[in-house]
C-alpha cells in the first residue's frame, strides 16, 4: 500500500488542521508543522498547530463535556472503548505503516504498537466493570466507612515521538472508562499518527453520542506543552518525555497544586551473570539496545557482565551486530531504522566524541551512514563501547543506539552498578541461578520501576503497571492499578443510628 493511500485511507491529507474535539475539526492559525520522514527526508503532509485561542476552546469543550460524560455508567463508557478497540483492528495495517513511516521503527514494530492500543481497549473494557473501593470497620458504633473514586475531568496527555500511538491510548482509554475527557498533544515529529487515530475514533464518538470534547486533540509544540502544564481547568498532565522536560512539567503543574503522571528517561541495564543462557542473553540484549534504533524509553543502555563471561559474550556480541541490516524499516528485512531526525543524529554523534574523550574503548565502532538508500542523513551504525559506569557521559540517556558494556565481579557489584545511575525505569537479569533472581528482585536489589528475570529491559506487557522511579518520573501507566491515577479517592462515612458520637468523647449540653 502507498503512503499516500495509506494517508487516504486513515482521513489524512496533505494539509491538516492542528486541534479537534472530538468528531469536530477546528480552524487552527498556529505555525505550520510539516511532518517529514526520516526514511527518506521526505515531507508527508503539514499541519497547522493549535493557536491559543483554539486551545482555549478545545479545553473548555473538554471541560463541559466532562461534566456529561461523568454521569454514564462505567461501562456504557467502556462500551463505547470497545468499539474503539474494534476501529483500530479495522485500521491497524494503514496506522501501523503510518506510524512506521513517520516514525522511522520497523514495520513490525508499527503493527505491536497498534496492537497495543487494541489490547489497552480490551483491558480498559474489563476495567469499566471493576472500579472498585474498599469498605472498613468503623469504631463507631452503627456507623459504616467505605471508600469510592471518581472521575477527575480534563486529563492532559503530552506523547513523544518514539511511540505516537500506543501512550496515547495507554492514558486516553482508561481515562475514559474512569470518567474523564482527555486533551491529547502528540509529539510535534509525528503529528500525522496522532491526527490519523482521531479519524479513526471519531465514527464510534458520533454513532455513541458521546460529548463533543471527551477525546479532544491539539497539535503544537512546546508552548503548547506549556500552556496545559500551567492550565488550571487540567487537573492532571500525564506527560512522556525527556526528563529535563518532565522536570519542567513537574514544577509548573505542582505550582497550581495539580497532579502529574510522569514517564521520563531510562538508563536501563542488563547483567548478564555467570549463570546466564547466552542464547537467551544474546537475542534480548541486542534487541534492547538496537530495537526502534535505540529510542525507546526502556532500551538497553548498558550491558553489566561476569567477568567469566565476558570474553566469550563480547565475541558473541560483535558477530550479531555485523549481521545486523540498517535500512528502510518498511522492508521487513530491515533490524534497524533511521533516528528520527538530524537533532537526533547530533546528539549520537556528541554522545560518541564524550565516550572516546572519557577514554571508552570501541568495540563496534559508530557512525553516520551515507549513500543509497540512506538519503534522509538518518541512519546509523548501532555501535559498542567500552566504558566505566560512573563516567558523566554514561549516567545520562541518549536515544540513539549505542550500548556500554562493562565487567563486574559479584552480584552486589553489578546491582550496584545497575542502580548507580539518575534514572529508575527498567532492568535485567540473566540468570539460571534461582538465588541470583530472588537477590536481584528483592529488596536492597534493582530499584527500578520494571525488574525482569531472563527478559530484556525492553517492551512491557499492558497487563502491569508501566513506568519508574528516581528521575524516571515514578509514574505508572497502561495495567494493574493505575487506573486510580485518573480518579480522586473520596471517603464515605454514614451514620445509621440515633445518636452522634463526637471526637474524643466530646459532649455538648444541648
Amino acid at each position: 500500500m502507498k503512503m499516500d493511500k495509506v494517508l487516504s485511507k486513515l482521513g489524512v491529507s496533505k494539509k491538516n488542521e492542528g486541534a479537534a474535539t472530538g468528531v469536530k475539526w477546528q480552524k487552527t492559525t498556529g505555525e505550520r508543522i510539516d511532518s517529514m520522514s526520516p526514511v527518506n527526508g521526505k515531507i508527508i503532509a503539514s499541519v497547522n498547530a493549535v493557536d491559543r485561542q483554539t486551545y482555549d476552546a478545545v479545553v473548555n469543550k473538554a471541560h463541559s463535556a466532562f461534566a456529561e460524560w461523568r454521569t454514564w455508567p462505567a461501562p456504557k463508557r467502556g462500551e463505547v472503548v470497545r468499539q474503539i478497540g474494534d476501529a483500530l483492528r479495522k485500521n491497524k495495517e494503514p496506522l501501523g505503516k503510518l506510524v512506521s513511516y513517520e516514525m522511522g521503527k520497523s514495520l513490525q514494530e508499527g503493527y505491536g504498537e497498534v496492537q497495543e492500543m487494541i489490547d489497552i481497549c480490551d483491558f480498559a473494557v474489563g476495567l469499566s466493570r471493576q472500579l472498585y473501593g474498599l469498605t472498613m470497620h468503623s469504631e463507631r458504633p452503627q456507623h459504616r466507612m467505605y471508600e469510592q473514586w471518581h472521575p477527575m475531568g480534563v486529563v492532559g496527555i503530552i506523547s513523544a515521538f518514539n511511540f505516537p500511538v500506543a501512550v496515547w491510548s495507554w492514558n486516553s482509554m482508561i481515562a475514559m472508562v474512569c470518567g474523564n475527557s482527555s486533551v491529547w498533544k502528540p509529539s510535534e515529529k509525528t503529528p500525522l499518527s496522532g491526527i490519523a487515530c482521531q479519524h479513526i475514533i471519531a465514527d464510534v464518538l458520533k454513532s455513541n453520542g458521546v460529548p463533543e470534547g471527551v477525546c479532544s486533540l491539539v497539535i503544537g509544540g512546546r508552548d503548547t506543552g506549556e500552556w496545559m502544564s500551567s492550565d488550571s481547568r487540567i487537573p492532571l498532565v500525564s506527560a512522556t518525555g525527556s526528563t529535563r522536560m518532565g522536570k519542567s512539567v513537574a514544577a509548573v503543574v505542582a505550582g497550581r497544586l495539580g497532579r502529574t503522571l510522569l514517564e521520563l528517561g531510562g538508563n536501563n541495564a542488563m547483567i548478564i551473570s555467570e549463570n546466564a543462557d547466552l542464547n537467551i542473553a544474546l537475542p534480548a540484549a541486542i534487541f534492547g539496545a538496537v530495537g526502534t534504533a535505540g529510542q525507546r524509553c526502556t532500551s538497553t543502555r548498558r550491558l553489566i557482565v561476569h567477568e567469566s563471561m565476558y570474553d566469550a559474550f563480547r565475541k558473541k556480541l560483535v558477530s550479531a551486530y555485523r549481521q545486523l541490516v540498517i535500512g528502510n524499516p518498511l522492508d521487513e528485512k530491515s533490524h534497524v531504522g533511521p533516528l528520527i531526525d538530524q537533532d537526533a543524529v547530533a546528539a549520537y554523534l556528541n554522545t560518541i566524541r564524550e565516550v572516546k574523550k572519557a577514554g571508552g574503548k570501541a568495540i563496534v565502532a559508530g557512525g553516520v551512514l551515507t549513500g543509497e538508500g540512506y538519503e534522509s542523513g538518518c541512519y546509523v551504525k548501532p555501535c559498542i563501547y567500552e566504558v566505566q559506569n560512573d563516567w558523566e557521559i554514561v549516567q545520562h540517556e541518549t536515544f540513539a543506539p549505542i550500548v556500554y558494556v562493562m565487567k563486574y565481579s559479584t552480584l552486589d557489584e553489578a546491582i550496584a552498578l545497575q542502580n548507580s545511575v539518575p534514572q529508575g525505569l527498567s532492568s535485567s537479569i540473566m540468570t539460571l541461578n534461582m538465588r541470583e533472581a530472588e537477590r536481584f528482585l528483592s529488596h536492597g536489589g534493582s530499584d527500578c520501576g520494571i525488574a525482569n528475570v531472563n527478559i530484556g529491559t525492553s517492551g512491557a506487557e499492558i497487563g502491569g503497571a508501566f513506568g519508574g522511579e528516581k528521575e524516571t518520573g515514578g509514574g505508572r501507566e497502561s495495567g494493574s492499578d493505575s487506573w486510580k491515577a485518573y480518579m480522586r479517592r473520596q471517603t464515605n462515612t454514614i451514620n445509621w443510628s440515633e445518636q452522634l458520637p463526637l471526637a474524643q468523647g466530646i459532649k455538648f449540653n444541648l
